[in-house]
């Protein structure tokens, strides 16, 4: 669970945008969106299935030195 000091000069407007920041990177609303409804296993291997075409339709990344 991410957690969020709130310093002395600090606004809480500021303190919450930090807050939402540490909860997207800690992917707490994508999983909680993914365990909103049940998937059945043949949905999931679907979904999966889709999502690895098209990463491969997009091309292969090009790494910058």
């Amino acid at each position: 669970m991410p957690e969020v000091i709130i310093h002395d000069d600090e606004s809480f407007e500021r303190a919450l945008r930090r807050f939402k920041k540490k909860c997207e990177k800690a992917g707490i609303l994508s999983d909680l969106r993914k365990h909103r409804h049940f998937e059945k296993p043949s949905e999931k291997r679907k979904r999966k299935l889709s999502s690895a075409v098209r990463k491969t339709r997009r091309g292969p990344r090009v790494a910058r030195v």
